[in-house]
This record gives structure tokens, sequence and C-alpha cells, in this order.
């Protein structure tokens, strides 16, 4: 695997989706951000802030995500649909660096845009007076950017062998399912069902464990709510193995198929 060919792969990923006006998304979070402040006074101008705060790193999630779902699923798909799969791998590109270039390529943009929204979204606090623990936010946006590499990851796999429209829909049942793994855990244990258990057990040990790499909430209540040290490298050596894995799997499909 040559990291060159890599590199030019994810330099051309990065520069199309930014070319596609991703950014300009950038601009409508300042705005929803802009809008908040001003019709939830009553929220905003409190001492400690919190539905803003609350708001201001969900918005920042979910925007993410988009971009995630929607860019990962088509990166393959659009490939392949104008042909231009053919001259790839024609040339001395194998399909593997062909995936890792791509998923590289949209984890800069998601880094690029996490990054921004987060000195936006502390411009907002700063300038509305909003009391916040900026270290804890800080480390959030960086497990918020872990949970859309993730994110990613599943989206490429399923876009590596299905269509556009059905890749979006099973990752976004796996993003909705992976929020909840935790607590399907809980509820086959406390059902004392043994076929129940072992069904909840199965479900989570397949689907991603995205609650590990949730920290928003915990953000809002400041530094001394998250997780010590060890639990935050653990959680992101989780999502960064998970997204190996991952990308391990698409890369095998991706081998197997005939263009």
């Amino acid at each position: 695997m040559s990291f060159d060919r890599i590199f030019v792969i994810a330099k051309n990923v990065f520069q199309e989706v930014i070319r596609d006006r991703i950014l300009y998304i950038i601009g409508f979070y300042a705005l929803i951000l802009a809008a908040a402040i001003r019709l939830l006074p009553e929220f905003a101008a409190t001492t400690e802030g919190k539905i803003f705060l609350d708001f201001g790193i969900v918005a920042m999630s979910i925007i993410g995500l988009i971009v995630a779902i929607f860019v990962g699923t088509g990166m393959v798909n659009k490939e392949i649909e104008k042909r231009t799969i053919l001259v790839l791998v024609a040339k001395p590109i194998s399909r593997s660096e062909f995936i890792t270039g791509k998923y590289l390529g949209l984890s800069a943009v998601l880094a690029l845009l996490i990054t921004i929204m987060t000195v936006i979204y502390l411009a907002f606090l700063q300038f509305g007076n909003i009391s916040h623990p900026t270290a804890s936010i800080l480390i959030a946006a960086i497990f918020i950017f872990l949970q859309l590499t993730l994110i990613t990851a599943v989206a490429i796999t399923f876009g590596v062998f299905t269509s556009s429209l059905l890749a979006i829909t099973l990752t976004c049942a796996v993003y909705l399912m992976g929020n909840i793994t935790q607590d399907l855990l809980q509820f086959g244990r406390l059902s004392r069902n043994p076929a129940i258990e072992r069904f909840t057990q199965g479900v989570y040990l397949i689907l991603p464990d995205l609650s590990r790499l949730d920290l928003k909430n915990d953000a809002v209540y400041g530094l001394q709510a998250l997780p010590d040290a060890t639990t935050l490298i653990t959680n992101a050596g989780y999502g960064l193995l998970y997204s190996a894995m991952l990308l391990a799997i698409a890369m095998l499909i991706f081998s197997q198929r005939e263009f």
C-alpha cells in the first residue's frame, strides 16, 4: 500500500467535497446559532445557559452527521455511476488504497468542519456571556469527530455494495441503534429471558457502541462530569479500532466487485 497514492486520493476527495460547497454548511451553522441566541434570550442570558449549550453542540453533531452519511455513502457509488472507477482501477492504485484514500479525505473534511464550528460555537458562548467549560467542550468536539469518522466508515462500507439510498437508510439505522446498544443490553438483562438476552448481547457485539463517543451531555455540565483519562483513551481507541475493522470489511467486499 502506497501512502503517496492514498494521499493523492484523499487530497482529491477533500478538494472535491469543498468544491461541492459543503463549507456553506458552516454559514448555516452560524445562522442557526445567531437565531437561537436571539430567539431564546431567556435561556441564553441565564447564568448557566444550559439550553443554548445543548443546542449548539447537538447542532454541530447533526450537521457533521449529515455530511458523513450523505457524502460517505455516495463516494464510491458516484465513481461507479460515472464509470470513473474503471479508470482508477486500471491505474496502479489498489482497491484498498482507493477506500483508504476516500475515508481519509472525508475525515479531513469532517475535521475541518468540526474545528470551525467549534470555534464559532465558543465565540457565540463568549459573545452571549454564557458560562461554559471550554476544555470540556473541546474534548466533546474531538469525540464528535471520532464518532463521525466511525459513521463515515459505516457509510463507505454500505456504499461499496448497495445503492446510495439503501446505504443512507442502513447507515442511519446503525447510527440510531448504535446510540441505544447499552440500553438494549440492559433490557436483555432485565428481561431474564435467555433468548432475548443472547439476542441483545449479539446486537451489542455487532453494532458500534456510539454512546462511548458521545460526550455532548457531559460537556454541558463541566469537565468534572467527563470520564477519567483512561476511559477517554479506551473509548477513543474503541472508535478507531471499530472504524479500521469496517474499512477492512469494505476493502474485502470492494475487492470482489466486478465493473
